[in-house]
């Protein structure tokens, strides 16, 4: 009889990016389902820069870099902000 037993390495995910993907283009990492990155992002009551990048699978850093005259303490409900 012979048993196989196998483990993959590198998913820890301590977030300090040296697995190779993308910085900020919302690329799913292997065993995360790739979330779906629209354009165009309309703020909704009680959102924050953190609550839309992780609904959009973009970083709050690439959300300012996209929209600079967005401030982030001050989201207001239908403003527009650009993802992509």
């Amino acid at each position: 009889m012979i048993v196989v037993i196998a483990a993959a390495l590198g998913g820890g995910g301590d977030g300090d990016g040296d697995s190779g993907g993308s910085s900020h283009t919302g690329g799913a990492r292997p065993g995360q389902t790739k979330v779906h990155t629209p354009k165009v992002y309309e703020v909704q009551s009680g959102d924050t820069l953190t609550s839309i990048a992780h609904k959009n699978g973009v970083t709050v850093a690439l959300i300012l870099e996209l929209n600079p005259g967005v401030d982030p303490q001050i989201l207001i409900s239908g403003e527009k902000l650009k993802l992509k």
